[in-house]
């Protein structure tokens, strides 16, 4: 069975939306599909897709040919998952570096168990 990852157009006249899907190649565009993947709307400015990038993968990895379109938004959509992983990591360096550095909170003083006491 050819499996290609590719659009499926919902929406109203006018107004397209498309889900991406995994189908069979000889189905039709609207019919079958062996799973939803993602999300992709073109009036939209910006970022105006949603795909699950690690499914798209799985299934290009079982030889499912992806259509053009999806092609290049499941580049832009890696592209966003890395810049935004990018940065999380350089704060998860940066904080535990500058929590090492902090010296750990001293034991209580008499004056501090005096105070607490009145």
């Amino acid at each position: 069975m050819a499996v290609s990852i590719r659009l499926r157009r919902e929406g109203a006249k006018n107004r397209p939306y498309y889900k991406i899907v995994v189908a069979d190649s000889r189905s039709p565009r609207d019919g079958k599909f062996i799973e939803i993947i993602g999300t992709y709307d073109p009036k939209t400015p910006g970022n105006n897709s949603s795909l699950k990038v690690e499914r798209a993968e799985y299934w290009i990895s079982k030889g499912a040919q992806p259509s053009d379109t999806v092609r290049s938004l499941i580049k832009r959509n890696k592209k966003i998952a890395t810049a935004a992983e990018l940065p999380s990591r350089v704060d998860n360096g940066a904080s535990q570096s500058a929590q090492e550095q902090v010296s750990p909170p001293s034991t209580p003083t008499e004056t501090g168990t005096i105070a607490n006491q009145s």
